[in-house]
């Protein structure tokens, strides 16, 4: 009679991972940049939210008031976290390759790819944590300020729980987009030029472009793609957006792209 046994390399990669895994929650939790960071992401999302949201029911028109969804406007904030939860996911890597601590990293778990996929799933774990419980401040925020003017929503409407679980996960994904740029650039100035360029400059030279293009091409850009899951926000693009799982697939394409050559170059290059 023989007995199963699972293959010698699935044997060992799962408590590979699982070490990996621990050693970047060790390293995560114990910088001191990590809290504030997420604490940056908290007040953004909530605090920038609940502004743009009042200022928005101070000057609430008809036209504006038709045009409204209050679930996701709350969610306006998720712009300036998105910085900083993109800062935090470059800073996985980038800040491994300043203090060179990348190498003795790397010494220790030669296995390249499950390095990068064990920062990853520990990153995007927090950064999901984190945006989910700031995306639920930021909406119960926002309908106590609509609720003056009787537009408030509540989770169980339909697209509302949908909204707010996207903007925890949109700031997940741009975090792991950002990590992956990371990963690439080695270096924390250049890959913030590169997150800023993708996040805001981008869309705005996509907003110059002719209105034929613009309505065919923006809402493919990867900020307007995840932006689709949470609806229309105070920074959501004119113009036709992705249905919103669509629009969320595109985005994470993005994320997954950048992985992957952040993969290939972690492979192939020296620390």
């Amino acid at each position: 009679m023989t007995t199963a046994t699972a293959p010698p390399g699935a044997a060992r990669f799962w408590p590979l991972i699982g070490g990996l895994a621990w050693s970047e929650w060790v390293k995560l939790r114990t910088l001191r940049s990590s809290y504030w960071t997420l604490l940056a992401v908290a007040v953004a999302m909530t605090g920038f939210g609940g502004l743009l949201s009042a200022a928005y029911a101070r000057h609430l028109t008809p036209a504006s008031r038709a045009a409204l969804d209050p679930a996701s406007y709350s969610l306006s904030g998720f712009f300036f976290a998105q910085l900083a939860i993109g800062v935090l996911g470059l800073l996985v890597m980038t800040g491994e390759y300043a203090t060179g601590s990348i190498r003795s990293t790397l010494a220790a778990a030669p296995q390249r790819i499950a390095v990068l996929a064990a920062k990853a799933g520990v990153f995007a774990a927090v950064a999901f944590g984190t945006g989910l419980a700031s995306s639920l401040a930021a909406f119960f925020l926002g309908q106590a300020i609509f609720a003056g003017k009787g537009i408030e929503v509540h989770l169980g409407d339909p697209g509302t729980l949908r909204a707010v679980l996207g903007g925890g996960l949109y700031l997940a994904v741009f975090g792991l987009l950002a990590l992956g740029i990371g990963a690439l650039a080695r270096r924390t100035a250049g890959g913030i030029a590169a997150l800023t360029a993708l996040a805001i400059f981008l869309p705005v030279a996509a907003g110059a472009l002719p209105a034929s293009w613009q309505s065919s091409l923006v809402r493919y850009l990867p900020t307007a793609a995840g932006q689709a899951l949470i609806g229309r926000t105070k920074f959501t693009p004119p113009g036709p957006l992705l249905s919103p799982w669509a629009g969320f697939a595109v985005f994470c394409g993005y994320a997954a792209a950048a992985l992957l050559a952040a993969a290939i170059t972690l492979h192939r290059r020296d620390a």
